[in-house]
């Protein structure tokens, strides 16, 4: 008997193929291939040939912009459920490096983009998340531009804590939630634009101020999320 690799997917509720029915589902499944790569390891070079796009199933991705003088600059992350890859675009714009361990569900550029072209639903649905993409970017330019760096924390740990694997959290729910988090203080210094320094001093003011507890190097507890929010949100 053979197995449906995509009833195993841990993201199929939420992928872009989410929106396939049964036999359409089995089609992309014949195009797909699964890869696994290593915390670092380079998924896409900015200015190759775009070759690939992919669905990522778990881990957690960084898209790196190189500035003129050589240093990189973290535009955007990727975290499981998400779209990576460049449809109708013959080369790669951005670096995309793994964070974490992570694991993918990759089609081949072309093909990709037929089917696309073939099930209209997948398409449109592309277009909502890329113009979704869009607003965050536009957010977050925001953020770097007017937020203060306490505010820009809270606001990252938030999005961390939905997006990481923990889709149904809510800062206004009661429990306290727990999670690893999916990058080094010195990545979160270079998404958000301030030095490693800044961010530690930060997340010890919201453990003395108990809204977080830290544990070892990764783990944070979020203990009072609406507090979180609303130094996310501080005026």
């Amino acid at each position: 008997m053979s197995i449906d690799i995509c009833a195993l997917c841990p993201v199929r509720e939420h992928a872009l193929c989410s929106c396939l029915n049964d036999e359409e589902r089995i089609v992309l499944n014949g195009l797909s291939q699964r890869r696994r790569v290593m915390a670092g390891e380079t998924v896409m070079w900015a200015g190759d040939e775009s070759r690939i796009c992919a669905n990522l199933q778990s881990g957690v991705l960084k898209v790196v912009a190189a500035t003129t003088d050589g240093r990189e600059q973290i535009v955007s992350l990727v975290y499981p459920a998400d779209f990576v890859g460049e449809p109708y675009a013959t080369e790669i714009a951005f670096t995309v490096t793994a964070l974490s361990d992570a694991e993918l569900c990759t089609f081949p550029r072309l093909l990709f983009e037929r089917f696309l072209e073939e099930h209209a639903r997948m398409g449109n649905l592309l277009l909502q998340r890329t113009l979704g993409a869009l607003k965050d970017a536009r957010a977050r330019m925001l953020t770097l531009a007017r937020l203060s760096a306490g505010e820009k924390v809270a606001g990252l740990l938030l999005d961390m804590a939905v997006r990481a694997g923990r889709h149904s959290y809510r800062p206004d729910q009661s429990e306290p939630v727990t999670f690893d988090l999916p990058m080094t203080r010195g990545h979160m210094a270079d998404v958000l634009g301030m030095t490693i320094e800044t961010v530690s001093r930060q997340l010890t003011k919201l453990k003395s101020a108990e809204v977080v507890v830290l544990s070892g190097a990764r783990t944070i507890t979020i203990v009072d999320g609406n507090a979180l929010k609303k130094r996310a949100m501080a005026a």
